[in-house]
């Protein structure tokens, strides 16, 4: 029977690449679990059938690369992934997910993903990403990859048209436009606000000027559409 310090010592020998597959579905875990071990320099240290169970069969298991689903029972993949880089820093994060959405792809390169195969990957397609992310290699899809971007520019180029849009206004005048959905009069504005009803009045006037309307219910309305104000 062999020692721990035998046991060290042909671990340390071992030059294949370690993989830990993270994957709630047996079957689908023990087939590509077989693809992998069917290589002669990759090998399966273990199998976790949540997220929870993932990092520490990482760390246990000294892996340097972990398979993902990125539907587990217990957490996303990437919240699985973040956890197994908190535990094993250098280790490559490979997510095999059905979905191809932008939003999922950007959260899985937010959580340190290397590589993003979908379920359509064939083995040998399984193989040579767990193989290339072991050598530092990158692979995400760049046609997907470059769709995320273009919807991550669209929401960045929105929150700056909104920035754009509050910034013409003075902070007293945005004080005033979000209570005008509440239809409350100038005395009612000024007492809230600790101001003088004619004071109240001169910002309102401002506030259709900017919003180039014609009254205080058109303001509210445009300013709804712009994503000023809640109605």
């Amino acid at each position: 029977m062999q020692n721990a310090q035998e046991a060290t010592r042909d671990s340390a020998s071992d030059k294949r690449v370690r993989v830990v597959i993270v994957q709630d579905h047996p079957l689908l875990a023990s087939a590509i679990a077989k693809i992998i071990d069917g290589e002669a320099d990759l090998t399966v240290r273990g199998i976790a059938r949540s997220g929870g169970a993932a990092a520490p069969l990482a760390a246990r298991e000294r892996a340097n690369v972990a398979l993902l689903d990125f539907r587990l029972p217990d957490v996303t993949g990437p919240e699985a992934a973040t956890m197994i880089l908190t535990a094993v820093p250098d280790a490559a994060i490979v997510f095999h997910s059905a979905a191809e959405s932008e939003t999922d792809l950007l959260d899985a390169i937010d959580a340190g993903a290397t590589a993003y195969l979908t379920r359509s990957a064939a083995a040998d397609e399984i193989v040579e990403a767990v193989r290339r992310v072991a050598r530092g290699d990158v692979l995400i899809p760049v046609g997907l990859f470059v769709k995320a971007l273009k919807r991550q520019h669209r929401v960045s180029d929105q929150a700056a048209e909104h920035q754009k849009q509050l910034a013409q206004f003075t902070p007293r005048e945005l004080e005033i436009l979000r209570m005008m959905p509440d239809a409350l009069d100038s005395a009612a504005m000024a007492q809230r606000l600790g101001i003088a009803p004619h004071t109240v009045e001169w910002h309102v006037k401002h506030v259709i000027e900017k919003l180039q309307v014609h009254s205080k219910l058109q303001a509210v309305i445009e300013a709804a559409r712009r994503g000023l104000v809640d109605l």
